[in-house]
């Protein structure tokens, strides 16, 4: 049996805005870690695709979010065979049909300038999920390798609420520690951490202490585990058993419905053995198999995101 999978988190738009040369219906050698066929290979039902800006863009403009979601339309979902996931009814025509979905998310609201309009035109577009900071500091949040190491804004909590009045889900991957806790405070819907490991079995600062995985479990978020191998193991040399601690220490704080999966392919220049793009997948879940049920299995690989897309994607 093929197990399905839904992944939280990629860098293929990054990777498509700085080569256009790229083409993430290629071949396996395209340059890319996330592509339609390695997606078929391992059964990736969902994969969320994250517009992030390139620190090199240090003006940014509302101009590249939509750039990124032309360059999104016209070279990942233009011929039918990857349907973008804006409602409830995408997502259940995907996971009943022989199509495969792509959700867009936002990593870094720069752009936005606690602009409304900017924020209800990326809705309008299929934007479904914001991380409002990358690791620094913007109008709204500090990041996590911000050194002040402050937390929202005023205008920023006013974005979250705007964020929740839109049932745009909120991502605590990157915020500073302050500002994840002004998240929590402040959002009435559950949040996220798309991509983002264990503290306690890997020290990193992207990654969450148990304070914050508890709050994430008590909100029924999501906790992408990711397969950045500095995020898995602090000393180097990660493998797949090493990621699979993250996951048997999260469960252990009461977590089975909140792990999922945010691999980060194509946003990491270095991979975990037998896990070093998205066609590897399988191997992934020969090892859970080997320590989990085949519900628990489902779960992490997919159900537990989808049930949260379910229930907050709007219903059309």
């Amino acid at each position: 049996m093929t197990r399905i999978v839904i992944d939280g988190h990629c860098d293929v738009l990054y990777k498509l805005f700085e080569n256009r040369a790229l083409d993430f219906y290629g071949t396996s050698l395209s340059g890319l870690d996330v592509t339609y066929e390695r997606m078929c290979r391992s059964n990736i039902k969902v994969q969320f695709f994250a517009i992030y800006l390139p620190e090199r863009i240090t003006v940014p403009h509302f101009d590249y979010y939509l750039e990124y979601i032309s360059i999104f339309n016209r070279k990942v979902a233009s011929d039918g065979r990857i349907r973008p996931i804006k409602n409830r009814g995408d997502l259940e025509a995907v996971m009943n049909g022989k199509q495969r979905g792509a959700l867009l998310t936002l990593e870094g609201a720069d752009a936005l300038h606690g602009n409304p309009l900017y924020l209800r035109t990326l809705y309008e577009l299929g934007v479904r999920m914001i991380g409002t900071t990358w690791n620094y500091a913007n109008w709204a949040a500090d990041g996590i390798l911000e050194p002040r190491q402050a937390g929202f804004s005023r205008k920023g909590k006013t974005f979250i609420k705007e964020c929740d009045e839109l049932g745009i889900l909120m991502d605590a991957s990157h915020l500073s520690v302050a500002a994840f806790w002004d998240l929590a405070d402040t959002a009435r819907l559950p949040f996220v951490a798309s991509h983002s490991n264990a503290k306690a079995i890997c020290g990193h600062p992207r990654n969450l202490d148990d304070s914050q995985i508890r709050e994430i479990i008590r909100r029924d978020g999501r906790i992408g585990i990711t397969f950045v191998p500095w995020f898995v193991k602090s000393q180097g040399g990660a493998t797949i058993d090493d990621l699979l601690k993250h996951i048997d220490y999260i469960c252990a704080l009461g977590g089975e419905r909140q792990v999922a999966f945010g691999s980060d392919f194509d946003g990491i220049d270095r991979w975990i053995p037998q896990l070093e793009h998205a066609g590897q997948f399988p191997r992934l879940v020969e090892a859970l198999a080997k320590r989990y049920s085949d519900e628990q299995v489902n779960r992490f690989l997919y159900a537990n995101w989808h049930s949260l897309l379910q229930a907050y994607l709007p219903v059309h």
